[in-house]
Order: C-alpha cells, then sequence, then structure tokens
C-alpha cells in the first residue's frame, strides 16, 4: 500500500523529539519532554594523554521520552573524546560489561592490523568480562572516530570523537574548537530493524510516489514522458523516492547525544574563529549541514588538510569527518543545522556567545529525488526501447546489462556494484555509462542558491608525494 505520510505513531515521536524543540521552555514542560531533554546525554569529558581504561558496559538511556538500554564508553554515550598525540605510543585498556563480546575499532587510523579492532579479521573480539590493551602508535594527526565493530553495538552507542594532534602547528588559525558528533538513534531494538527492512525493503520510506503524485508529473512533464519514467523505475522494482533505508519514521537525529529538543550549545566570544569538528558517527544517515548566516571554510577532510574552500553548506556521509572553521562577530546565537539527506528529520545545535540562547531554526528543504543518471544510466540509451509492464530481462538499460532477471531491489543507487561470481552471471550491475559527478552537488542541493561543497573543491594540501596513477587489473571477483 502506497505510504506518502508518517503514521500516528512515527508523527507522533518525530513532533517529541523535533517539532517541539523551537517552543518555549513552559510550554515545552508542559508538552512533557522535559524530562527526556535532561536525561539525554552528551559527550563525556574529554581524556587525553597515552594510556587510558574504558569500560564497555549498558546504560538507561532516554532520547525520546521512553527509558532505553544504550552501551556505553565509560557510562557515556556517545563515549568520551580521546586526544592522542602524533610520535606518541598509546596503550587502551578495554573491559567488556557486556553480556556479549565486544570491539572498539580506530577508524580511519593506520595501525597494525591486530590493532584494528575488527573481529573475526584480525582479532577474536573482547568476551564479556575479558579485557584488552589496544596498543599502537599514532602516525597522524586530525578528527578521526571510533566504534564498535560487534553485533549492532555502534546503533546502540558505542561511539566517540577521536582527536589526534599533531606533531606540526595546523596550517590554519582559530581560537576555540567544538566536536559536532552527528548521530542516529532508534527506541527499536535494531535487529528488529533489520528484520523489517529484509522483509520489505522500503519498510520506512513514508514517501513513496502515489497517483496524485503521478497526476502531478502528467501536469509538469506530459503523459508520454511520466508514464515512460514510472515504467523504467517499476521495471526496475525501485523507487526514486529511496533516499535512505532507515528514515525519521524511527531515527532520531542527535548531535552530540541531544536531540533537537535538548539543543546541544557551544560557545564563542564574538571575533574569534572557531573550528568545528564535524564527525558523521551515524549507522545509516547522511546529513546535509549548514549555519544560517554563517559561511563555512572547508580545511580538513577525514582527518587530512585540504585547500581551503568556503562554501554554505555540505554533504557528510557515514564515517566521514570534515574540519570547518567559522568567525561569529556579532554576539548572536547561530544554528548547526543538520537535515538527513531524505528530509524526514534533523538533528540540531546552538553556536552562541553565552547559555541560554537559541538560534532560529530554518525549515527543511524539499525531499530529494532520484534520477536515472544516479542509477548510471545515461538517458539517450533509453531510446526507443519498449517499456512494457513487466520485468526487462535481457535489456541493455543504458549500458546496465540485466540477464536472466529484474535488477534487484537492492542495488543502491549511489554504490553501484560490479558482482561476478566464476561461471554463474545472473546479474552484471556495472553502470558501463557513469559520469564523473564529483563536481556535482548531490541530489537535493542543486538549485538552492547555496554554495555546497562537492569533491572537487577537495585539493589536498600536501599533494601525494606518489604520482602513480592506479592500474586497471582483473578480478574473479
Amino acid at each position: 500500500m502506497p505510504r506518502d505520510f508518517l503514521s500516528p505513531a512515527a508523527a507522533t515521536r518525530r513532533r517529541f523529539v523535533q517539532g517541539l524543540a523551537v517552543v518555549g521552555g513552559a510550554a515545552a514542560a508542559s508538552a512533557g519532554w522535559t524530562n527526556a531533554a535532561r536525561a539525554a546525554p552528551s559527550i563525556a569529558a574529554t581524556l587525553s594523554g597515552d594510556a587510558f581504561d574504558l569500560t564497555i558496559g549498558p546504560t538507561p538511556i532516554n532520547i525520546s521520552g521512553r527509558a532505553r538500554m544504550a552501551t556505553a564508553v565509560n557510562g557515556s554515550v556517545p563515549g568520551p573524546i580521546l586526544r592522542l598525540r602524533e610520535g606518541d605510543t598509546v596503550t587502551l585498556k578495554v573491559t567488556n560489561r557486556l553480556a556479549e563480546p565486544t570491539s572498539i575499532h580506530w577508524h580511519g587510523l593506520r595501525l597494525p592490523a591486530e590493532m584494528d579492532g575488527v573481529p573475526g579479521l584480525s582479532f577474536p573480539g573482547i568476551m564479556p568480562g575479558q579485557t584488552f590493551a589496544y596498543r599502537f602508535p599514532i602516525k597522524q594527526g586530525g578528527t578521526y572516530w571510533y566504534h564498535s565493530h560487534s553485533r549492532m553495538q555502534e546503533q546502540t552507542g558505542l561511539y566517540g570523537p577521536l582527536i589526534l594532534e599533531p606533531a606540526a602547528p595546523a596550517p590554519y588559525a582559530y581560537e576555540r574548537e567544538h566536536v559536532i558528533l552527528l548521530s542516529d538513534w532508534t527506541d527499536e531494538d535494531p535487529m528488529t530493524v533489520v528484520a523489517n527492512l529484509k522483509m520489505q525493503g522500503d519498510y520506512y520510506n513514508f514517501h513513496q510516489r502515489t497517483l496524485g503524485t503521478f497526476a502531478d508529473d502528467v501536469r509538469r512533464k506530459g503523459l508520454s514522458a511520466t508514464w515512460r519514467n514510472w515504467t523504467m523505475w517499476g521495471g526496475m522494482r525501485m523507487s526514486p523516492t529511496d533516499i535512505m533505508d532507515v528514515t525519521g519514521a524511527t531515527y532520531t537525529f542527535l548531535v552530540n547525544g541531544r536531540p533537537p529538543a535538548a539543543n546541544w550549545t557551544g560557545l564563542y566570544r564574538p571575533g574569534e574563529r572557531v573550528r568545528l569538528r564535524f564527525i558523521n558517527g551515524a549507522s545509516m544517515t547522511t546529513f546535509d549541514v549548514r549555519i544560517p548566516g554563517l559561511p563555512l571554510r572547508i580545511v580538513a577532510a577525514d582527518g587530512s588538510d585540504v585547500k581551503p574552500v568556503r562554501v554554505d553548506q555540505f554533504r557528510i556521509g557515514v564515517a566521514e569527518t570534515y574540519d570547518v572553521i567559522v568567525e561569529p562577530l556579532d554576539g548572536a546565537a547561530y544554528t548547526i543545522f543538520a537535515q538527513a539527506e531524505d528530509r524526514t528529520g534533523y538533528a540540531r545545535a546552538t553556536l552562541a556567545p553565552r547559555p541560554g540562547m537559541a538560534g532560529p531554526v530554518p525549515p527543511m528543504d524539499p525531499r530529494p529525488m532520484r534520477t536515472m543518471a544516479d542509477m548510471g544510466m545515461a538517458m539517450g540509451g533509453m531510446a526507443g526501447m519498449a517499456m512494457g509492464g513487466g520485468g526487462m530481462a535481457g535489456m541493455d538499460m543504458g549500458g546496465m546489462k540485466m540477464s536472466g532477471a529484474s535488477m534487484p531491489p537492492s542495488v543502491n543507487a549511489d554504490h553501484v556494484a560490479a558482482t561476478k561470481l566464476a561461471g554463474q552471471v545472473n546479474v552484471d550491475n556495472v553502470a558501463k555509462q557513469a559520469q564523473d559527478r564529483q563536481a556535482q552537488p548531490g541530489d537535493g542541493l542543486a538549485g538552492d542558491g547555496r554554495r555546497t561543497l562537492v569533491y572537487a573543491d577537495l585539493k589536498a594540501l600536501d599533494p601525494d608525494p606518489d604520482p602513480a596513477r592506479p592500474i586497471a587489473t582483473s578480478s574473479s571477483i
């Protein structure tokens, strides 16, 4: 059944954690979210040095007004900020107080394989009641993060910031810094979320196209073009509204562990240059970030310094980090606004000269729609094809060969993978007419009048000393 609206339960939850963020204190208290906002966690105190004792265990949490159990580091969700120094050799003793195995992966760090923290690859994991000592040298600087690679523990809170102090001074000046850790939270058991997606891939997509959408498209594009477009998507058993697998129907989007109603606040003095270390520690969510009224100067990406780029907004995918410098001058409160790519919710925080201030929360942008270009298809290759109502077995969809079956719905629009098993090839999902789109803003970011960061803007401050280009090789996988 088409679902172009939020379910009553989902709509109620969204109003609770998000819509009430902009009401006054008395009204908010009467609405019943005050206790939840007070109980919501935030990043714990920063730990620094070369020796750490970390304990992983369960802790009660209240994000949306419902008590739940989270997976915490030293009792904190997110875990504490760990500050390490380039050139040091660090020891991190991690004790497991859970009833199941656990682990910590140090995302993006160059370290010995046995210290990487991925169970089944380089070590067996940390069993209940045991302590494992990670020991490795710090060979780099920048903004990174850590998270579990066991079960669904990352989704339930086991993640945190990892700041590596470089041996050399930063190539840009700033007087203050804040970590802005974005994440997503669900009150559902994460295994229930997985089971729902296995049962129905678009289970959390309440923005499906409907008969009304078809009529609107006919008015805008004409019947022939609309029918052709809808038939192509239907034949592939996909939907252009499939932006994120898990949406605001179950997710609450957080900044430093706090929902929008709790409004995490970072302080500044007018005239200071403030370094914001953005980390996307979400399990599933891509965010579009801006601070209305403040230009953003991007100075680092994924821990590496880049030639500064001035933009109004940027998209940050899961596990990415960006370092941004802003210069608020007027003593106003500015909203750090991170809307989910599919516009089903947002994370929000405030940058202000004193506590208690709150910047205005802008409306979310219109929901984006996928196009055939996102599928690696050139529309020129579609001309003249008979687009019936059934599957498209054996057709060459603009260079995307399909043999023996319609394209499975599991193919991701942004990550068209090539899969070839020796002696058995059912579907060859290769975007043979793929385009270089690194200079294009992502879906939903074009034409809004804002300057958007694109990957082509990111140029290393210190170019790679190895000029060799990748060499294509054949592979059986």
